[in-house]
């Protein structure tokens, strides 16, 4: 068995998900690619040995269990997880959004992200050497909202206390935890918000945005310290986008 570390990537298929993992790829790691479609993720892999394609809806409980099976199966152990996977779903105001769209939400972006820290986490528990990392992608909508994103702010503020509780129930086994909180990194998803963004006081302007891979970068630094070691929460943004102060 090869000393390589082992990672899982949640949205490994396009945008950050795939700047992470061909980064962590990059440096090293063998890499579990997570996400719904098979081709993504085959494009993320680029045919590399140490890609392990595995299509996984994360919010399905029997989903994420084969993923993390699958790859304690093939490679022995979980030395990082990154929570990555997740949708902003249809936009609405708490007035305005439907039960089911809520749902859908919640499912993707915090159930997914409980249901493969909880996989994760007892893999590291258990292997020998004992021990690992799991990254949680929060976004700046853990502190602050836009208009009428209820269910991924909820969902992204909720985040910010799995991670907690993640970090806490960590530390007997030396399991850490942490949260990046990303700020317009420019990918096909936040491609909507440099033409223009609906801002609090109602009018609608660009924002700036800054290239995903400074993303991976964190994600790497924050991936390579020690166990003893831990980045708790990190923010990266453009440096111009309305989030500080009153935009």
């Amino acid at each position: 068995m090869s000393d390589m570390r082992v990672a899982v990537v949640t949205g490994a298929g396009s945008g950050v998900g795939r700047e992470i993992a061909q980064a962590l790829l990059g440096a090293g790691y063998r890499v579990a690619l997570a996400g719904r479609r098979p081709e993504p993720l085959e494009e993320t892999a680029q045919g590399s040995a140490a890609a392990r394609v595995a299509p996984t809806d994360v919010s399905d409980p029997e989903s994420a269990a084969a993923l993390f099976e699958g790859v304690r199966d093939a490679w022995g152990r979980v030395d990082l997880l990154v929570n990555n996977a997740g949708t902003f779903g249809t936009a609405g105001s708490v007035g305005e959004l439907s039960y089911s769209d809520w749902q859908d939400v919640v499912q993707a972006n915090l159930t997914g992200s409980f249901l493969c820290a909880h996989h994760a986490f007892r893999i590291m528990r258990d292997q020998d050497p004992q021990g690992g990392r799991i990254l949680n992608n929060g976004s700046i909508s853990a502190h602050s909202p836009r208009p009428r994103s209820v269910a991924y702010t909820a969902t992204k503020h909720a985040i910010t206390g799995l991670t907690k509780s993640i970090s806490l129930d960590g530390r007997p086994y030396g399991i850490a935890c942490g949260q990046i909180d990303i700020g317009n990194a420019a990918t096909e998803m936040t491609s909507g918000i440099a033409t223009g963004a609906v801002q609090a006081d109602g009018s609608v302007r660009p924002e700036p945005t800054f290239d995903a891979r400074h993303v991976a970068d964190a994600v790497l630094y924050m991936a390579g310290l020690p166990l003893n070691t831990n980045v708790q929460f990190l923010t990266i943004t453009a440096t111009a986008m309305p989030f500080i102060g009153r935009g």
